[in-house]
């Protein structure tokens, strides 16, 4: 462990590292037996296409072939996966913008605005403003480490053993303060959902969202479906047309 423990000998190399560097090394350092695996996989997946071949009447080494590559393609893409998804949080990727570019992609087909880096003066800043037909919401990113549960308990989010909420107070408030300043400018009433983005952690629902204490929580990739799933109000073009130049207008612009 980082800090060190009464019954663990101390290991001058990882005195002082923080959580990511630590994560690299052991990542680094199970490289061999990474590919010890993959290897064995791949050699299954032969044995395996061979078998499959002699039942079948196909051509035994090619179908080997085939399914030994299956076999290992997908080990390392399994591996590439859980190693991408800790990007964000080792500071390799930018969250906000892996999930606006899922926005937009899934979103502005649909009639919806995606607005970024906005900020009332003074205010709050949100990394994402989304107007469309089904309503407003704004989305905020956050990275944890990858040993990291996200859940919800009765009507309470928990990060681990902490509660969510401090996180979900700060987006509700941000949500309220874009609310009424888009509502006085336009004369539109609107409500805001506030989403977070995870980035790295494991959101303990198969569905990959988590709702409560009036936050939902999502990986990046889930959240056009919840909005699109959840309207909150219905807008017209000439209303997102509306909301979104007037947020344009005085919403701040965040570099």
């Amino acid at each position: 462990m980082p800090n060190g423990s009464i019954y663990v000998p101390r290991d001058e190399k990882f005195t002082g590292s923080s959580p990511q560097n630590l994560y690299l090394t052991f990542w680094l350092a199970g490289r061999k037996n990474r590919l010890r695996l993959r290897a064995a996989y791949t050699v299954a997946g032969f044995v395996a296409g061979h078998l499959l071949a002699a039942r079948l009447g196909w051509n035994a080494f090619a179908t080997g072939v085939v399914l030994g590559a299956l076999a290992g393609g997908t080990d390392a893409f399994i591996a590439w996966r859980s190693h991408e998804r800790t990007a964000v949080w080792r500071g390799k990727r930018r969250g906000e913008v892996r999930t606006g570019r899922i926005l937009r992609m899934m979103l502005r087909r649909r009639g919806y605005r995606v607005m970024d880096g906005r900020a009332v003066p003074g205010k709050a800043s949100v990394d994402h403003l989304i107007i469309g037909p089904g309503g407003l919401w704004i989305v905020d990113n956050e990275a944890w480490s990858p040993d990291t549960i996200v859940a919800k308990h009765g009507k309470r989010l928990f990060f681990d053993e902490k509660y969510g909420t401090s996180v979900a107070k700060g987006l509700i408030g941000a949500a309220t303060d874009l609310a009424e300043v888009l509502s006085r400018e336009t004369g539109v009433q609107v409500t805001i959902s506030p989403v977070l983005a995870l980035h790295g952690c494991t959101i303990a629902n198969r569905s990959g969202v988590v709702s409560g204490e009036g936050l939902t929580v999502a990986y990046p990739r889930k959240i056009p479906g919840v909005i699109r799933r959840n309207p909150t109000a219905q807008l017209d073009a000439e209303q997102v047309e509306l909301l979104s130049r007037t947020a344009a207008r005085i919403l701040r612009r965040m570099s």
